[in-house]
């Protein structure tokens, strides 16, 4: 994650040659590629880790480091 206030909140993702950002909210496909499966597990996790990832974004806002999200387990 990193942050720019041009822009709303975000994340990136990579799988393999893939990149990709998804907004936080509500979490969708923002730019960028990825294939439906990896997508799919990637929006169901943002959708459970919406608060810890809007945390961190206002946590990259301000300069402090952010804290670490689990994946998916």
């Amino acid at each position: 994650m990193y942050f720019d206030d041009r822009h709303q909140p975000h994340f990136h993702a990579r799988y393999g040659e893939y990149r990709a950002s998804f907004t936080i909210v509500p979490p969708v496909l923002y730019a960028g590629a990825m294939p439906r499966r990896q997508q799919n597990m990637i929006l169901g996790w943002a959708e459970i880790h919406g608060p810890a990832l809007l945390e961190n974004w206002h946590r990259a806002q301000t300069g402090r480091p952010m804290q670490e999200i689990g994946g998916l387990t």
